[in-house]
């Protein structure tokens, strides 16, 4: 089935309903927003890839629905990519235009790949009169994720994924009552994104802040404004809502659930934030390949401090959604038994379909019916996760994913560098922060490469730290012992 279906039964039931918002005002109607997206339709064939690159707005949610209306697919790019590098993902999809605002239109606009077409809407015209029909195995959101070789990889997850994805909400986050609200302080383009398609479905409203970036007095505001409003947040932003919350004691009483998710959650910021938000947290656990569906730790569990082991549950990412089996395997795929580490497998009908015309990675991330998710934990006996490690290096720096190997890439494509390596470090206001050793062959100053990163990748990927070392630790085969520079920057008095 179309997802569209659902905004078009929502249309029919609740026209009247506020779909869409801005700050503390309307913008669209359920009646309005289908109509909208009817009418946008009009130019985009089924299966057309469309990308989006571009700020939350209202006009982000009308096209989503413009083109899953005509069975298209939706290539939502992160908001702070690089231009270069939204323009590689443009071309890799195959995508025929991008809807930019006027700021990621001026970022893109050198770098576009020939054959697509920078654009702010999609044109109206004459209105499908009912969505597109389309299969469950059809794809439907096209979601690069950072890959190892310092390329995303594309997510492709079907009409199947997105509809169960969509009912994990309900059943383990909590139900949506028409009216309900969805706030969206985070980017559509990731998981907020998706948690806004349980409210379309049940004729919810979905609000994005009027402030282009987070302004913490605006989220109380709207969570005041809105009834029983809820939001999905990475660990960053919990932090600061929490932090803002202690300090001006704003009223929770509109506060309805805060999902956080996409970076570790100390337990000591966890409970700070427990203590100046209330009884209003949960967490999910998942990846693009299984987006927020691996795990949940509901807010019950949180709050049940009077359990005897609450700290070791509360730091775990929680037990598995029900549209999901997990298993922890070794290397020879064997299942390990309970309390012992491996790797996360994941299988059920939120599990992507593949990789976009990558063969080979989908055949290895996709094993007998099994995402193997690169991340290493462990299951107790009472069927909790907790996460030990993250394979391929994988670095959280406010909740964004940088692969330190796209940005030493990114680094030896200076004439300075000789080589490279970047490591996360702990930071207390990020979760994780890069450290970069250089071995230099010439003159060179950590200001030069940070301007370098500057015009190749995305900000939020450059190093925070810059170390000149002579050589880099190494094993018997040449191998960077990454391990050891993670050390180093544990040991007292590293900055």
């Amino acid at each position: 089935m179309n997802l569209a279906l659902w905004l078009q039964r929502s249309a029919q039931v609740h026209g009247e309903r506020p779909a869409i918002a801005q700050g503390a005002a309307v913008t669209h109607s359920y009646a309005a927003l289908a109509t909208a997206a009817a009418s946008q339709s009009a130019s985009v064939a089924p299966g057309e890839r469309i990308g989006l690159f571009l700020d939350n707005a209202p006009a982000y949610i009308v096209a989503l629905w413009a083109v899953w209306w005509a069975g298209g697919v939706v290539v939502p790019i992160n908001g702070r990519l690089h231009g270069r590098e939204a323009a590689w993902i443009l071309a890799h999809s195959g995508a025929s235009r991008v809807i930019v605002d006027a700021r990621h239109a001026a970022e893109l606009a050198p770098h576009a790949p020939p054959g697509c077409a920078l654009i702010d809407a999609l044109p109206p015209g004459a209105a499908r009169p009912v969505p597109a029909v389309r299969s469950e195995d059809d794809p439907a959101w096209l979601f690069y994720t950072s890959g190892t070789t310092g390329r995303p990889k594309g997510v492709t997850l079907t009409q199947r994924n997105l509809r169960w994805a969509a009912m994990a909400y309900f059943a383990t986050v909590q139900p949506v009552a028409p009216g309900d609200s969805c706030l969206h302080p985070a980017p559509l383009s990731h998981g907020s994104g998706l948690y806004h398609l349980p409210y379309v479905m049940n004729a919810g409203v979905n609000v994005v802040p009027a402030s282009p970036s987070l302004d913490e007095a605006e989220f109380f505001a709207l969570a005041a404004r809105w009834p029983r409003a809820s939001c999905f947040a990475a660990p960053t932003i919990v932090n600061r809502l929490a932090a803002h919350a202690a300090a001006h004691r704003p009223p929770l009483d509109g506060l309805a659930t805060i999902v956080y998710g996409g970076a570790p959650m100390y337990l000591a910021d966890l409970e700070r934030a427990r203590a100046a938000l209330g009884p209003h947290l949960a967490q999910i656990y998942g990846q693009g390949e299984s987006p927020m569906t691996i795990t949940v730790l509901p807010r019950d569990v949180i709050d049940d401090r009077a359990h005897p082991r609450w700290r070791e549950r509360v730091g775990s990412v929680g037990v598995a959604q029900p549209m999901v089996e997990i298993s922890i395997r070794g290397a020879d795929g064997q299942v390990l038994p309970p309390g012992q580490p491996g790797e996360v497998c994941v299988r059920g009908e939120v599990v992507m379909a593949g990789y976009w015309q990558q063969p080979e990675a989908t055949a290895e991330a996709l094993r007998e019916g099994w995402l193997w998710t690169g991340d290493i934990g462990r299951l107790d006996d009472d069927g909790f996760l907790t996460l030990l490690d993250r394979s391929k290096d994988l670095v959280i720096s406010g909740g964004n994913n940088v692969y330190p190997r796209e940005v030493e890439e990114c680094l030896l494509t200076h004439p300075a560098v000789a080589e490279v390596s970047v490591v996360g470090r702990p930071d207390p206001d990020w979760g994780e922060s890069l450290v970069a050793y250089v071995v230099a062959c010439a003159p060179v100053d950590a200001s030069s490469l940070d301007t370098h990163c500057l015009d190749r990748i995305a900000r939020y990927k450059r190093p925070k730290a810059w170390r000149f070392v002579s050589s880099l630790p190494k094993n018997n085969y040449g191998k960077v012992l990454k391990t050891e520079l993670r050390a180093r920057e544990l040991a007292p008095g590293a900055d």
